[in-house]
């Protein structure tokens, strides 16, 4: 494994964690293969008990998903890494692997509809309880904390305004009542924003967006200190949230091209934020890389540039928005985002449809909110498509 002592950001997504094989290839390999054979009955049964390093069987060993594992680990300055099916299946490992029935959750207010979901739907039916706060006023988090609280959650920049938090802060009041900040890095990647250098103690992915970059394949990934990725790999191991090796081959793929593809995006989706931002039609824009932007002076410390996401609100309600996406031609009406190309989805209906009424009100997801996944297109083109609907409200 390359080490990030030595290499840059961007030579580490291309070179970390390869290993070639007795053929010498240049291009990892990818291994479709469900099991492993063993030497002797002895060598097994030292590689089902982990006295022996070795691959076992690929739910939750095989050599291409390490070789994936070991790259995002080496962005992300961590010890490890440990793959899951999709960045939901990553934060359901971790939450099962690091919380008992009893303990307690603090997460930002302005987490993934499905994130929310997860936390204050699901997981309390095996007691595991979710307080959720303004993301960014730390005396909120302190505020929330409980005898029993375990994690804090955080994304940000929060999906679809962009909000942005204090790591640092944050990871100052969860280490003081002894507990672990989890931030998921989804919107940023390593190339913008490194959490665990910030003081976060493990960051999850959805490596679906920008780490494969294409609309490929699913994944997802908890990466931080060896101890507590250990933990969320038992969880894996038993219960079997894991990813496909086709998968971690197209992923290792999407590494090689991260760098450029972030810094491009995010260029783009600056532009795109002014032109937005100018606009007589639109009422609001949230990017981080705007002075306009609650939190700019944070982001432009805490993250390398604005990121690719730009969401706006119109003038009016669900019908303006809903005409701005229906008149659209280019832009590819979906709520993937992370790809070359250019998405545009209504949250309110779509990412955050399930979350009632007042959830969404407290989340800032309105009627008239819409989020652009700005790609590599041209910038010119994307403002004539948003244009020709904008120009209808």
């Amino acid at each position: 494994m390359v080490s990030d002592d030595i290499w840059q950001t961007e030579t580490l997504a291309v070179r970390a964690g390869q290993e070639r094989s007795q053929f010498n290839e240049h291009a990892e390999a990818l291994y479709l293969t469900s099991s492993f054979v063993f030497e002797s009955a002895a060598q097994a049964a030292a590689r089902f008990s982990g006295e022996d390093e070795g691959n076992v069987y690929s739910r939750f060993t095989n050599p291409t998903v390490t070789v994936f594992q070991q790259r995002l680990a080496a962005l992300e300055g961590a010890e490890a890494c440990v793959a899951t099916a999709s960045g939901m299946s990553a934060i359901l490992s971790l939450v099962m692997a690091l919380c008992r029935a009893g303990e307690h959750i603090v997460a930002s207010s302005g987490v993934f509809g499905a994130t929310q979901q997860l936390l204050g739907g699901i997981m309390p039916r095996f007691g595991i309880d979710t307080s959720f706060v303004d993301p960014c006023t730390p005396a909120a988090w302190e505020a929330a904390i409980r005898p029993e609280t375990r994690l804090f959650f955080l994304e940000t920049p929060s999906n679809p305004l962009t909000t942005v938090a204090d790591i640092s802060a944050l990871a100052s009041i969860a280490h003081a009542h002894g507990i672990l900040l989890v931030v998921d890095n989804c919107f940023c990647t390593p190339v913008l924003q490194r959490p665990l250098a910030l003081g976060a103690d493990l960051v999850v992915h959805s490596a679906t967006k920008y780490l494969d970059g294409q609309g490929r394949v699913l994944g997802g990934a908890v990466v931080g200190a060896k101890a507590l990725v250990d933990e969320v790999f038992k969880f894996l191991r038993t219960a079997g949230p894991s990813l496909s090796p086709f998968n971690a081959w197209v992923l290792q793929k999407g590494l090689e091209t991260l760098t450029v593809r972030m810094q491009a995006q995010s260029a783009k989706a600056l532009e795109l934020a002014r032109w937005l931002e100018a606009h007589p039609r639109v009422a609001r824009v949230f990017y981080p890389g705007l002075p306009s932007h609650p939190q700019h002076e944070l982001a432009m410390r805490q993250q390398a540039s604005g990121g690719a996401i730009v969401a706006f609100e119109v003038k009016g309600g669900r019908e303006e928005a809903w005409t701005v996406v229906d008149h659209c031609r280019l832009l590819s009406i979906t709520a993937n985002l992370g790809d070359v190309k250019t998405t545009l989805t209504h949250p309110a209906t779509t990412t955050h449809g399930r979350l009632s009424a007042e959830q969404r009100a407290v989340a800032g997801i309105s009627e008239g909110l819409l989020r652009v996944a700005v790609g590599l297109e041209s910038v010119a083109d994307l403002q004539n498509d948003l244009a020709r609907g904008l120009a209808l409200i």
